[in-house]
């Protein structure tokens, strides 16, 4: 089961930047796609450093695959799987997200 947090307004997130929130005592990177207007979340923390920066990362795209590459060493993540593209070993937890009424809402599984 899935429990939605209602984070932000849709507007409130300027496209291809991201934005930090806490999600079920989680800190988690959400971005919304200026192409596609798409909302992806995956974990803050980067595992390369161990710092929340995720949010402040880079958005662009690879082979037509949404990234963001860390701000602190530019490892490149795909946005929809959490993979690590520059080190397969690694990846960051992407978390289920959806608009309901305009607002921006984060899934996590229920306990």
């Amino acid at each position: 089961m899935t429990t939605w947090t209602r984070v932000c307004a849709v507007d409130d997130l300027v496209p291809d930047r991201g934005a930090a929130a806490l999600v079920d005592g989680h800190q988690v990177a959400i971005f919304r796609l200026s192409d596609s207007g798409a909302i992806h979340a995956v974990d803050h923390l980067d595992p390369f450093s161990h710092a929340n920066v995720m949010a402040r990362g880079l958005v662009g795209s690879r082979l037509g695959t949404p990234t963001v590459a860390s701000p602190m060493h530019k490892q490149s993540f795909d946005l929809v799987t959490g993979q690590c593209l520059d080190d397969p070993a690694v990846s960051l937890q992407v978390w289920p997200t959806r608009v309901a009424d305009g607002w921006v809402e984060v899934g996590s599984a229920a306990a």
